[in-house]
């Protein structure tokens, strides 16, 4: 997967914006299913906060966004 974090379209990290550039998706929504997802799935909620910010580690920055 060619997944890059993105300069232009982030709040924090862009892992986010980068998700949803690669698969066609509005960032707000992106941002908002992982609001919820935190809030409201159950079981360890703690995981996706842990998520972004390993991925935020892990994924390059893209150059063109």
């Amino acid at each position: 997967m060619d997944i890059k974090r993105t300069k232009r379209d982030r709040l924090i990290l862009g892992v986010c914006g980068g998700l949803a550039l690669h698969f066609g998706w509005s960032p707000n929504v992106v941002r908002l299913l992982a609001v919820l997802g935190t809030l409201f799935l159950p079981g360890p909620g703690w995981l996706i906060p842990v998520a972004y910010l390993v991925l935020g580690a892990i994924l390059p920055e893209s150059e063109a966004y």
